[in-house]
């Protein structure tokens, strides 16, 4: 904007430079040509009245940029103007160089300079010369603000055109989701921003394809372990009782766990939702915890608030329950939440009081296969997808799934679904 309004800008000032260059132009040649005819006849004129006359005469000699004084010059300097030796010279010849000619510089800023001569009964005449421009229309300056800002405005137009399709395609790569499709960008606009369009809707087209691949060869090796997984456990389980057996149980039972949660995710990336049912998230998230409570885990209900909204529940007690087992697991107990934010969006915490998580590793926890150190135990059990899959499922849901450190200790894993999820 400011490139293409300062070329104008300067375009314009140029054009009125050399429009004040052609008007000085112009009064200088007309003035050269009034003073050529003008100066024999008034001094002529002059020469012919009485003394007493002439003085009553000067004003109606005088032109805009000279006059006629009846006295001698006043002191001054050399003439150092070309133009003012330009204009001396005019008048001697315009005289027929009849007279003797006593040119002085009187003053620089603003220019003027005296031509004294002496009429033929001896008393002097001056020529006071002021050479200036034709002065400008009231009008003028306004005319020129206006064009300035009709520039300005054209300017502004013409980059909010070209930059418009800039800014949805920069708005569309950072929507660029492998999880959440988004709609292709128009392909319309300048032809590199219609040509750069197409290249990343082509690019999106092809994560998309390669993250669906991915999700079924996943699906795929995980549904065709089950089998042998479970021909494996028959086996262990006729075995001998006795330590060899438990560990090689536990590490079946381990394998088993791993191989359904990679099915639950390969699903979670293209679960089918259907139409969404208004519910109330109050009564909805005390039936969680009530489940868990008749299980006899430690999960408490905090604060909560009536709030309604149409969603898709087996998706959403999805999400919870993995949030909540995440909390069981590393704190060994949780409580829920329920909140209304200021704009209209609801929260559903839940807190727990564990060891937390680094906040350099808060983002990298909700990636697949991501575990802390302190969870790689047998003793855990853990397969780092349970996190990968809520946030999976929330986004899904046109939701966030957010974590961050309590004060205290503990960990605070927060979904945030919008006002018309």
């Amino acid at each position: 904007m400011l490139l293409l309004a300062g070329g104008l800008l300067l375009a314009h000032a140029l054009s009125f430079g050399l429009l004040l260059h052609e008007r000085d132009l112009a009064t200088r040649g007309m003035m050269l040509s009034g003073m050529e005819q003008d100066v024999p006849l008034s001094v002529a004129l002059l020469e012919r009245l009485s003394p007493a006359e002439r003085q009553a005469w000067l004003p109606r000699l005088e032109r805009r940029t000279y006059r006629y004084l009846m006295r001698p010059a006043q002191p001054g300097t050399a003439l150092d103007s070309e133009r003012a030796r330009q204009v001396t010279g005019l008048v001697d010849n315009a005289l027929g160089h009849h007279y003797a000619l006593r040119p002085r510089a009187v003053s620089a800023i603003p220019e003027r300079y005296e031509i004294e001569l002496t009429l033929a009964d001896g008393q002097p005449l001056t020529i006071e010369v002021t050479p200036s421009l034709l002065p400008l229309a009231r009008w003028l300056p306004w005319v020129l603000a206006l064009q300035v800002l009709l520039l300005i405005a054209c300017a502004w137009v013409a980059v909010r055109a070209v930059t418009r399709p800039l800014a949805r395609l920069a708005d569309a790569a950072r929507r660029l989701d492998p999880a959440r499709p988004s709609p292709p960008l128009p392909q319309d606009g300048p032809r590199e921003v219609a040509q750069a369009a197409g290249a990343l809707n082509a690019l999106q087209a092809r994560i998309a394809t390669h993250v669906t691949e991915r999700m079924q060869i996943l699906a795929a090796i995980s549904h065709d372990l089950q089998t042998p997984i479970t021909r494996l456990r028959l086996r262990v389980e006729s075995m001998e009782e006795g330590p060899t057996q438990s560990r090689l149980l536990d590490d079946v039972t381990q394998l088993g766990q791993l191989v359904r949660e990679g099915v639950t995710y390969a699903r979670s990336a293209h679960v089918a939702l259907g139409p969404a049912v208004r519910v109330d998230l109050q009564s909805f998230l005390g039936s969680v915890v009530d489940d868990y409570q008749d299980m006899g885990r430690a999960v408490q209900m905090g604060h909560t608030e009536a709030v309604a909204l149409p969603t898709h529940p087996q998706v959403l007690r999805r999400v919870v329950q993995n949030l909540v087992d995440n909390a069981l697991a590393y704190a060994g107990s949780a409580e829920a939440a329920l909140h209304r934010q200021a704009d209209g969006h609801v929260r559903i915490e839940v807190l727990d009081r564990g060891p937390g998580i680094p906040a350099d590793a808060l983002a990298a926890v909700l990636q697949p296969f991501h575990r802390l150190e302190p969870s790689r135990g047998r003793e855990s059990g853990g397969t780092g997808l349970g996190l990968a899959i809520a946030q999976q499922l929330a986004q899904a849901l046109g939701g966030e799934l957010q974590l961050g450190n309590r004060e205290g200790g503990g960990l605070c894993a927060v979904l945030v679904l919008p006002a018309g999820a």
